[in-house]
Formats: C-alpha cells, structure tokens, sequence
C-alpha cells in the first residue's frame, strides 16, 4: 500500500514521502495514529500543494534575511569597555554584549546568531560573523574602545 507520510517515522522516511509498506502496518499503525495518510490523488495534489505553499514560505524568509544581512553588513557599531594594562578589558565583550550595540543601532538580533569564536579581550576593530539564516550570513564590524 502507498502512503504519505505526515510526520518523520524512523527507519521509514520524512514528512511527505511517499513510501510503500504493507497494508497491515498502514491501516494498524501509520494511519490511526495519524502518521500517514493513503496516497490517492486527492492526498497527492494536497501534498504538492502544500509542498509550493512551503516553498513560497522559503523564499521569502531567505529574501528578508538577505535583506537584513545587507543591512547588518553595512552597520558599524562601537562598544566601550574598561581597560587596564596593555589594552585588556576588564571582562570580555560577548555576543550578548553586541546583540544590545545592534538593537541601539535598530536591528534586533538573537544573541545566538551573533557568532564569536572567542569573546573579545582586548581594543581593537573586530567582524564578526552574524549567522541571520542557514544559508544566509553577514559580517559586522565591531569597534571595541576605551572609556
């Protein structure tokens, strides 16, 4: 029996395959608890369509993170810190610390798509990567100086 697939099932497949199993498994288990449905047309055009509707989805959240990205990418921010000897800050700036630059500046930025490899110890002029989306990242400069 052909089925879709509406949830991952492992060892099976993912959502919207379509998988042949035996009829037992489907009309027992897949199907009653709502993990499958049969595949006849009718569930087959609603799958495409659903399937465009997510792509068209896609589209636009990658051109609106495109958009931020050139944004962010043409933004400077400064951030000023204590420093003793040598240029080391007293403490580190962390990603936290420039997400709070960029809302000042009026992007509002998750501090978890703030990307340091390392926080930052010393003045200086720094990019940083800011991961918007997955295929979709953009380079901050970030100026860090003395109070």
């Amino acid at each position: 029996m052909q089925i879709i697939l509406k949830e991952n099932v492992k060892d099976l497949g993912h959502i919207g395959d379509v998988v042949n199993v035996k009829d037992g498994y489907a009309r027992n288990f897949l199907i009653p608890k709502g993990l499958a449905v049969e595949a006849n047309p009718k569930n087959i055009k609603a799958l495409e369509h659903e399937k465009r509707k997510i792509h068209e989805l896609a589209k636009k959240v990658k051109a609106s993170a495109e958009e931020l990205a050139a944004r962010i990418s043409g933004t400077s921010v400064t951030i000023k810190a204590k420093t003793g000897e040598e240029d080391k800050l007293f403490g580190s700036v962390t990603a936290m610390d420039i997400a709070d630059a960029l809302k000042k500046e009026g992007i509002d930025i998750d501090k978890k798509k703030i990307v340091l490899d390392e926080p930052i110890k010393r003045l200086g002029s720094y990019t940083v990567n800011v991961k918007i989306h997955s295929d979709v990242t953009a380079q901050l400069n970030v100026q860090v100086v003395s109070e």
